[in-house]
């Protein structure tokens, strides 16, 4: 228990404390017009009240990775609070802060001409390809997962409920963003903070153990190495590339700069907490490792989900607790589909306002989607796991040349930059997907390009 609460103050304290550090860093301007009021379209550029905006950003960024990511990471161990720690301090909020706060500096745009502007002009089409694919690939996971739930909840086909996700997809991907997204989803991302709040009370009056197996040690029941593959596992719940697709979105409805910290800093901070509960509530539950990998080897991440949430809320509890992760997934693959149109709209400069224009470039992103949802899950949660973190790090650049240009502390996020560079690289270096090198000579590969371009870039920006 006290574990846990350090835990949960030190991510506080650290919105308090290094997200004001992050926030001087950058600079605000509270008098500057933001994208919201300047380039007012009443589609995706609007004015929204700053407790809502943050509420959308939480629930837009959250997805399965701060449940499911977290579950799965809880296999390590204890140690696996650490990464959602520190990593949603040092890494995942100075990444979402930077995501929405460059954006609004330029106009609201989206990564794509974000990344062309500070990385080059070169990386600009086949970065708009991996972010189009990469978006794709979200929306369909984020829509077969919750698909599967209900479908084992109600006893339907899973393809009637994939048709029915997929035609929510739709409506809320065409229409101005206070139509669905601002009216319903703050709505949603209470549900979900306050069931796993629930939990954790239910949790704290039991008798059971929060970490049967107090200890840093690797406890994962394969034997799986905790770097690089923690550090990709644990994505959403500490630091993911997803939320810089996300950020943009709420950059084009912020009223004031000053609010910055709270949305993208604050919603990181928050997600680490929702991450944290359920790592610990999975520990618990099935008193350990061992426990929880037997749960998660019969029936996936999802079984925990409802075996956790009927257990500590019982079945009328549990079933609320199963709809808001199911909403959590569901509203953040219809984000991603939304800004995949945006993407590909700023990349053919096609104004947003115009509804034939909306709908021409949402059937396209929403027909891949269709077509990537038949595939195998687990192989496309694979690759998407490696895909974000890989996202993230690209980000991490981008804010660094940002804040070289502005002749700023860049180690803020270089520093995370060249540690995600070692963790993606020896991962696809060692893993099943990638080359499947020893995991010595994969790491020592890793930590070697991390250093080069850490080196480069600093010798390269002093000269």
């Amino acid at each position: 228990m006290t574990i846990f609460l350090l835990a949960a103050a030190t991510l506080i304290i650290g919105y308090l404390i290094y997200g004001k550090i992050v926030e001087k860093i950058f600079s605000i301007n509270e008098k500057a017009v933001t994208p919201a009021i300047a380039k007012c379209d009443n589609v995706d550029f609007m004015t929204l009240p700053t407790w809502r905006v943050f509420l959308i950003q939480f629930l837009n960024i959250a997805g399965l990775g701060p449940v499911f990511g977290a579950i799965l990471g809880a296999l390590y161990g204890p140690v696996a609070l650490l990464w959602i720690v520190f990593g949603s301090i040092f890494a995942g909020g100075v990444h979402d802060y930077f995501a929405g706060m460059i954006s609004v500096r330029n106009g609201g745009q989206s990564l794509v001409p974000l990344v062309e502007k500070y990385l080059g002009s070169k990386v600009k089409t086949v970065f708009l390809i991996f972010m189009v694919f990469f978006l794709l690939l979200l929306g369909s996971v984020f829509a077969m997962s919750p698909a599967q739930m209900l479908a084992n909840l109600s006893q339907t086909p899973f393809v009637w409920w994939i048709i029915i996700i997929f035609g929510y997809y739709f409506l809320a991907t065409l229409l101005p963003i206070d139509k669905i997204i601002g009216r319903f989803y703050p709505l949603f991302a209470l549900l979900l903070i306050g069931v796993s709040i629930a939990m954790i009370i239910v949790l704290f009056c039991s008798n059971q153990a929060f970490y049967p197996n107090l200890t840093l040690d690797n406890l994962h029941p394969k034997g799986l190495p905790i770097f690089p593959l923690m550090f990709v596992t644990i994505a959403c719940g500490a630091l993911s590339g997803f939320h810089a697709t996300q950020s943009p979105l709420m950059a084009r409805c912020l009223t004031n700069e000053k609010y910055g910290r709270p949305i993208f800093y604050g919603a990181m901070i928050t997600e680490g907490i929702v991450a944290l509960i359920w790592a610990t509530l999975g520990t618990a539950f099935y008193q350990g490792s061992e426990g929880l990998n037997a749960v998660i080897s019969q029936s996936g991440p999802g079984g925990v989900v409802s075996g956790v949430a009927k257990g500590y809320l019982g079945s009328i509890g549990g079933i609320l607790a199963i709809l808001s992760v199911v909403l959590l997934s569901i509203t953040s693959g219809d984000t991603a589909f939304r800004s995949a149109r945006l993407t590909i709209g700023d990349y053919w400069k096609k104004d947003s306002k115009s509804l034939k224009k909306r709908l021409f470039i949402s059937i396209i992103v929403l027909s891949g989607g269709i077509a990537m949802s038949f595939f195998d899950l687990t192989t496309i949660w694979l690759y998407f796991g490696w895909a974000n973190q890989c996202l993230a790090t690209i980000t991490l650049w981008m804010a660094s040349f940002y804040l070289y240009r502005e002749h700023k502390p860049y180690w803020l996020t270089l520093l995370p930059a060249g540690f995600m560079s070692s963790v993606c690289v020896t991962y696809i270096m060692y893993d099943k997907i990638g080359f499947r090198l020893p995991l010595n000579w994969s790491v020592l590969t890793g930590v070697t390009i991390a250093l080069v371009l850490v080196i480069y870039f600093i010798v390269k920006h002093k000269k």
